[in-house]
């Protein structure tokens, strides 16, 4: 399974997510840090900006990564419903929050 990841290295869940993403063998994992180029931002925003599943996490102060896409094209918040992750290795918790509190 092919999955594009949006997250940023200064994110704590981003950073196990890409860990738990990378031991499985049955994924091909693309990374896109979104703080590496204003081009990855700027593709990150266009997400961020016109999805609706980003309303809710606007609204609480989220910058809403990690966020993937899959290959058919889903979108979503919540990897762990489309791949299991190691339970011996540490789970992204929440989505970092602008002000700082949830990284």
């Amino acid at each position: 399974m092919k999955i594009t990841m949006y997250g940023a290295a200064i994110c704590p869940d981003c950073v196990v997510a890409k860990q738990q993403l990378s031991t499985k063998q049955d994924v091909e994992l693309e990374y896109k840090d979104i703080t590496s180029t204003t081009a990855t931002l700027k593709e990150f925003l266009k997400f961020r900006d016109f999805e609706p599943m980003f309303e809710q996490v606007k609204n609480d102060g989220k910058i809403g990564i990690p966020f993937f896409v899959l290959e058919d094209g889903t979108k979503t918040f919540d990897i762990e419903t489309y791949v299991a992750f190691d339970p011996n290795l540490e789970r992204p918790v929440n989505a970092c929050s602008i002000d700082g509190k949830n990284c």
